[in-house]
């Protein structure tokens, strides 16, 4: 995946922090180390999201609706 560069700002003891867990190589460099917190802190909004959303769906219409499609005769349903 292409990537690219951009400037960030952190205060003095976050990038002490930072620092100090690549000395201890848990992380390659500090680049890798911001990248894969990004890429954390999205995946976690984005199932934060999905859970809010999950929260409006009404079960019982839900399952209503799931019904709905094994009312049929199972001989109609597609070989698989």
């Amino acid at each position: 995946m292409p990537t690219s560069k951009i400037a960030i700002t952190l205060d003095e003891e976050t990038l002490v922090r930072l620092d100090r867990l690549v000395r201890e190589q848990r992380f390659p460099n500090r680049s890798r180390a911001i990248q894969e917190a990004v890429v954390e802190k999205l995946v976690r909004m984005d199932r934060t999201r999905l859970a809010r959303e999950c929260a409006k769906l009404e079960p019982d219409y839900e399952q209503a609706m799931a019904d709905e499609g094994l009312a049929g005769d199972a001989s109609e349903w597609p070989e698989y």
